[in-house]
């Protein structure tokens, strides 16, 4: 089974990024920072805040399902907000997407904000509204369970050191995940947390038996070429003791976010 994590940094690099969905053919795909706006085509328009303007894929979720048409998607959103394309406004939701082959079945899972509540009339205050989403899913192929969740971490202009609001947020995602993992199966939590790699999150986390892929093979990088800015961690994947990993790779090429993809083959 392949998982792949990625912050797709609404689609800003779309046409890489489509290609590389499409070429890397994941069992289940984890995108944060996903935009879906239902009742229009697809296209580009802006992000306007506070005087920074971003070009994003305001209907990417639809991109993304259409590239994987033998996959379930699940939108997940934190917030409905405003998008242009010139001056016409543009209705949208932003928030966490998971794409989960058919021939696997879904059989629990759970959604829930860690930080903040849904935002229905704008993006939201900073640190803006936070989610996860946890699946629990039996493959056919192998006659076995395995359970993955990921989380997009809330974002603090201070920086990525640990807050109050971050321990909070991470004791939210453990509660998520207990609600839908029997305890006694493997685990793969992964995602963009936002935090640094000596971070409570991670204290919390290893009492489920998870450690981290990223840190725990010695890599230093999750973010491509596009980032500019110091401080390099931001993406995790962790796994319990019964996941067996038979590749993991920070995926360095093709680039198609300002963020790596965490690919992870399990047996």
């Amino acid at each position: 089974m392949r998982i792949i994590s990625l912050n797709a940094w609404g689609g800003r690099l779309h046409e890489a990024l489509i290609g590389y969905v499409r070429q890397a053919d994941p069992d289940v795909l984890c995108l944060q920072e996903v935009l879906r706006a239902p009742g229009t085509g697809c296209g580009w328009s802006i992000y306007r805040d506070a005087g920074l303007e971003l070009p994003q894929r305001f209907n990417l979720f639809t991109e993304v399902s259409a590239a994987l048409p033998g996959h379930d998607g699940f939108f997940c959103p934190t917030s409905r907000g405003e998008l242009f394309d010139g001056d016409t406004a543009i209705a949208a939701e932003f928030g966490l997407a998971t794409f989960v082959r058919k021939t696997h079945s879904v059989i629990a899972q759970g959604l829930d904000f860690v930080h903040g509540h849904f935002s229905a009339d704008g993006w939201g205050d900073h640190p803006r509204p936070r989610n996860a989403h946890c699946i629990r899913l039996f493959s056919h192929e192998h006659a076995s369970t395995v359970t993955i969740a990921h989380m997009h971490g809330l974002r603090d202009p201070a920086g990525k050191d640990d807050t109050a609001a971050r321990e909070e947020q991470a004791a939210a995602l453990v509660g998520l995940i207990e609600r839908v993992w029997p305890g006694d199966e493997g685990l793969v939590v992964c995602g963009d947390f936002n935090v640094l790699p000596d971070s409570a999150t991670f204290t919390m986390l290893a009492r489920l038996g998870l450690s981290d892929l990223v840190t725990g093979n010695g890599l230093v990088d999750t973010r491509t070429s596009y980032y500019l800015k110091q401080g390099r961690f931001a993406d995790y994947m962790l796994v319990t003791p019964p996941v067996k990993v038979a590749k993991f790779e920070v995926v360095e090429a093709p680039e198609v976010s300002d963020h790596r993809a965490l690919l992870l083959d399990i047996g």
